[in-house]
């Protein structure tokens, strides 16, 4: 064996801090993470982001609030689905703006993502941005959903999608999709004069609601996020050159260090 010099140190260290979690690469937000086309996304769900170019909306004027809100009671009641859910719905998507994109692709008024509005027979982005069209798709998703989950978790599912779904047993646990549900909930059961936090809220949707909900996942400081790439480390060996053998190296409660880390100051 031969003596290990600061510069293997350092990678090993490196390597180290990557396996013990103390060093978390970067990863975007969970606000801009949704599934990608052909996974078992809903209408937006999260998951691993890519770059890719974003639907571009048309650049003419929208209907006037008036007429979305028609559209969308119309939808509502040729599908079957109570008009207080999907407004509730489409206000926390897009606020009813019928151009809102988001980072990973979902468009129009309920923020569809292509690849499931194509389950509905929708193959043209053009065509997403229809208010009309857009309503009708995501009211036939929210419908497939509500008919296998209920209330509760057919608003998880429509952020999240159903496989983050099912595979947290019926409860998505990202900050986004909780805030998300606790939004669109809340707002659905105010509109029928129930108080978001009981029994009978508990009852109608399937769920529970709690305050904390509202602001799940923000402002959490339970991980710190540090890119490797700018990581700068010095290596003060702390016992002689033969000593930093690995194997001349003894392990017990009097051992001492081999090496600390201090942070690079030149």
């Amino acid at each position: 064996m031969y003596p290990m010099n600061a510069a293997l140190c350092r990678r090993i260290v490196a390597v180290a801090l990557l396996l013990t979690g103390l060093v978390v690469l970067p990863t975007a937000p969970a606000e801009t993470r949704r599934e990608l086309p052909g996974t078992d996304a809903g209408a937006g769900a999260v998951a691993v982001p890519e770059q890719r170019v974003l639907p571009r909306p048309p650049s003419g004027p929208v209907p006037s609030r008036a007429t979305l809100v028609r559209m969308i009671d119309s939808a509502a009641k040729r599908y079957g689905v109570e008009r207080d859910l999907v407004h509730a719905v489409v206000r926390a998507e897009s606020g009813y703006d019928p151009h809102a994109v988001s980072p990973a692709g979902a468009v129009g008024l309920m923020q569809v993502m292509p690849a499931t509005a194509a389950d509905y027979g929708v193959r043209s982005i053009d065509d997403l941005f229809d208010p009309g069209t857009n309503v009708r798709t995501g009211v036939r998703h929210l419908r497939r959903l509500l008919q296998k989950y209920g209330i509760g978790k057919a608003v998880m599912a429509y952020n999240a999608g159903e496989g983050t779904l099912e595979r947290g047993n019926g409860f998505v646990s990202f900050g986004e999709t909780q805030r998300y549900t606790h939004r669109v909930l809340t707002a659905y059961l105010r509109k029928k004069g129930i108080a978001p936090y009981s029994a009978e809220a508990r009852r109608l949707t399937g769920v529970i609601l709690t305050p904390a909900m509202a602001t799940a996942g923000g402002g959490s400081r339970s991980a710190r996020r540090i890119d490797v790439s700018r990581l700068s480390l010095r290596v003060r060996p702390t016992l002689s050159s033969r000593a930093l053998d690995p194997a001349a190296h003894r392990v017990g409660p009097d051992s001492k260090p081999m090496f600390v880390l201090e942070p690079r100051r030149d």
